[in-house]
Order: structure tokens, then sequence, then C-alpha cells
């Protein structure tokens, strides 16, 4: 059994080909429109973020399940799934009508398009994935943000370079599907009848977990003025690299125990779990802890002071990321548990329904963010419940506990450490990159004293290292070389 860090990684590089980009579009936008300009940009892709998903019905990912257990007959589901997209997103156009025409015409251009890294994902083609992703999320970038900085047309403009850029990866998508899929390239109907029974299910669990995620902040849109729901919007920003690596991670996870499963290794499936809650405890656990230490300085930079409210929800919505360690969805998805994750997502809404009333007038803001990260944190218990009865494991064998702890030890002296720093008396760049680079030094260091990282790791973070600094030595001769000789007078 191959590990799932390489191709993990190979997804993950190519998500961050366009790290920069994509993070920085709300940045910009925050800077260009007003306060009150920019909370309208955030509810009118609310309702997108909001729409997409839930019209997808599942069947885009449900060519994790059905791809790696067919592959020759992969084609009829990519296809399947391609054209049902279509027609959702037809719907969705219909749907949506004035003042949300043009986002209509960007969801129903978008929906098909849906399949497209998933069905390269799950033929194991991760490379051509990663530049997929590292592309596309470039151009997205480049076109949502060109109408607005440099030809000034505000939120439509912002709109009409969505639907510019829509266009491209449907043309994308309808070549990947007629090359890649040409054996047998057609759709089948038998095929569809069982896709949609795994699919249906699911995406009424995914409708679930869609309003869950984002019912707090219709609540607050709905209570407050635009302007403070950008506040609000601030706080609840998400971390491109917290998607980037969990969605990577738990992709490839779905692969690999689909792969167990249909070749008769049904032992493997724990070991490539625990793998994966241990790459992902390694990044996520010390990312929650540099973001809890930086939040005022992160939030400052990114957003100008205008922005100070949004901190405290910000620290209160990275605690959140650490329920993405140990990926519970994914598992259930592999034994095609779409029943218990409906299930699942029922309760948690319903936790969130009954408590976001109180909380949200009771404590504000910071109240309705509270909520939907408890609510998320007691069904995960209840998913890895589940998941432990489906692997005929206890609960302690189900999460490699020592190692999280060994890691957990690790992030909080190297942010006891690196909290001090965030009070030196310099630009705020500067010291948000010094409590970086000490946090990040620190929490290396501590790792290789307790003996966390395997003899491959260490070797590949020594060469790493080496890489780095031979760069420096030989940045530091090339200025000495080049450096002008003084003129005497």
């Amino acid at each position: 059994m191959t590990s799932s860090l390489e191709p993990t990684l190979f997804l993950v590089s190519g998500r961050m080909m366009a790290f920069a980009a994509t993070f920085l579009v709300p940045v910009v936008l925050a800077r260009t429109l007003s306060q009150a300009e920019f909370g309208t940009y955030k509810q009118i892709f609310l309702v997108y973020a909001t729409l997409y998903p839930i019209a997808q019905v599942g069947m885009a990912e449900s060519l994790f399940y059905f791809v790696p257990r067919a592959p020759r007959t992969a084609g009829r589901y990519i296809v399947n799934s391609a054209l049902f997209l279509a027609a959702a997103g037809v719907a969705c156009l219909a749907a949506l009508r004035d003042p949300l025409a043009l986002l209509g015409v960007f969801v129903m251009l978008m929906m098909p398009t849906a399949a497209l890294e998933i069905a390269m994902i799950a033929r194991g083609r991760y490379r051509l994935a990663s530049a997929c992703y590292g592309v596309s999320d470039s151009l997205r970038a480049m076109f949502f943000l060109v109408p607005v900085l440099a030809l000034g047309w505000g939120i439509e403009g912002l709109l009409v370079g969505a639907i510019a850029f829509a266009v491209i990866r449907l043309v994308a998508t309808v070549a990947y599907v007629a090359r890649s899929c040409a054996s047998p390239c057609r759709p089948s109907g038998a095929a569809l009848a069982t896709q949609l029974a795994y699919a249906l299910p699911f995406g009424l669990a995914g409708l679930l977990e869609i309003l869950q995620a984002t019912f707090h902040q219709y609540a607050v849109s709905y209570r407050f003025d635009a302007a403070t729901f950008a506040i609000y919007a601030v706080g609840c920003f998400q971390i491109p690299l917290v998607d980037f690596v969990v969605t990577s991670a738990t992709n490839v996870l779905m692969v690999q125990m689909s792969d167990d499963g249909r070749d008769g290794r049904p032992g493997e499936a724990l070991a490539a779990l625990h793998r994966t809650i241990r790459e992902l405890g390694l990044l996520l656990l010390p990312l929650v802890g540099l973001l809890l230490v930086c939040a005022h300085d992160l939030v400052v930079l990114l957003f100008t002071t205008s922005y100070l409210a949004s901190v405290p929800i910000f620290m209160i919505w990275s605690v959140g990321i650490l329920l993405g360690i140990v990926p519970t969805d994914a598992v259930l998805r592999v034994y095609a548990e779409t029943r218990f994750i409906l299930g699942l997502n029922v309760l948690r809404l319903a936790l969130i329904a009954a408590a976001l009333p109180w909380s949200l007038a009771t404590f504000g803001l910071a109240g309705a963010v509270t909520v939907t990260i408890g609510a998320s944190a007691v069904t995960k218990a209840v998913a890895a419940y589940r998941v432990q009865r489906l692997m005929r494991c206890h609960l302690s064998a189900l999460v490699p506990w020592r190692t999280l702890a060994t890691i957990a030890l690790a992030t909080g002296i190297a942010a006891a450490v690196a909290l001090p720093t965030t009070a030196l008396e310099i630009a705020t760049l500067p010291r948000l990159v010094t409590a970086t680079v000490v946090f990040t030094t620190i929490y290396l260091a501590v790792l290789v004293k307790l003996g966390v990282f395997t003899p491959a790791e260490r070797l590949a973070l020594a060469r790493r290292l080496r890489a780095g600094r031979f760069a420096a030595i030989r940045t530091r001769d090339v200025r000495r070389v080049t450096r002008p000789v003084p003129q005497s007078e």
C-alpha cells in the first residue's frame, strides 16, 4: 500500500499555485469597495456558496465512489454526472431572477464543471488534477478582480468577469470528458439509476450540510445591515490552505480505501485512515495555533483596522479547523453510509437552529459562530462512533491519539514562545513574519526532538532546510559580487 502523502502533495501543490491570487480576492475587494459594498458582495456569493453545491445533488461527488470501482466503464458515470449537472444549472438559472440574474448565468455555466477535477482524481490522475486546480484558481482570481480594479465596474463587473471565467472552464470540462472518456463516452440509464440511488441521500445530506454551514451567516445577514455582515464575514474568513489540504487528503483517502475494498485488503483501511489523520494533524494543529497567536495582526494586515471587530470572531472560527483532522465523512462515504450522513446533518442543523437565536441575542456575533462550531463538534463525535463500528475497531484505536497529543504539545510550546513577539513595537508585517518564523522554527524543532517525524520525513526536512540555507548563501554571494564599487570623489 503506497502512502497517501505523495498524491496529496500533488493536489495541494496545484491548489497552492493560485493560493496567493485566490487568497487576495476578498482582501483586495475589502480595500477597494466600501464596507457596505463588500458586505453586499459577500451576501451575493453566500447565495452562490449555498446553491452551487446543493444543486449538484451529490452527482459530482458520486464519482469518488463509482469510478474507482468500475474503471473500464468510468466514462458512463462521468458523462451522466456532467449531463445531470448541466440540467441542474439550467434550473438554477430559472430560479435566480433579478437582481441575481447574472449570478444565475454564472451558476448555470459552472455546474457541469463541478465534475472536472473529481473525475481526474477518481481515475488517479493527480498531476493533471493538480495542474487544473492551479490554472483554474488563477484564472478565477484574474477574471474576478480585473473588471473591478482596471475597469471600475464594481460588483456587476465582477459578475461579468465571473461569467467569462465560467465559459472557459466549461469548455475545458467538455474537452476533457470528450477526450478521456471516449470508451464508452455516452450516458447510461442503468448507471444513472445506480448513481442516483447513491447520490440522492448524499445530496440531501449535502443540502442540510450547506444549510447548517451557512445558517449562521444568513441569520446575521437578516438581523444586521450589510456593513455589520461584512465584519462577520471577515471573521469567518476561509483560509484557502485549509480547504486545499483537507479536500486533497480526504479525496486521496477515499480512493485508496475504495481500492482496498475492491482488492480485498480491508486491513489496510485503518492504516490509511491513521496516515491521513497524522498528516492532517501535522498541518492543521500548528496552523490553528499560529492563527490564534497572530489573529490581530493578520486581520489588520489583510483587511485594515476597519475590521478590528472581526478579530474575536476569527479566533473562534479558527478553532473549528481542528474538526477537519479526523475525516469521518470521507470514511462514511466509502462505506456508502449516505443515509447516516443525512441524519448527522439533520442533527447539526437542528442544534444550530435551536441554539442560534438565544446565542446571537446574548453574545452577539461571537455567539453565532460559537454555536455553529459547537454543533459540528457534537456531530463529529457521533460520526466517529459510527466509523469505529463500521471499521470494527475500538474508538481508542480509530485515531492515533498519542501522535496527535505530541503534535498538540509541540504546537502549544511554539505558541507560547511566539506569543511575546506579537507585542514587538514594529510594523505589522514584520511583526507577523517574526511571529511566524519563531513559531515554525520552534514547532519543527520540538517535533524532531520528540521523534514524531519518520526517517524519510526527517531526511526530506533536512534537504529542504539545506536547500534554503544554500539559496540564502548564493543570494548573499551574488549581492557581494554585484555590489557597486564605491567611487572616490
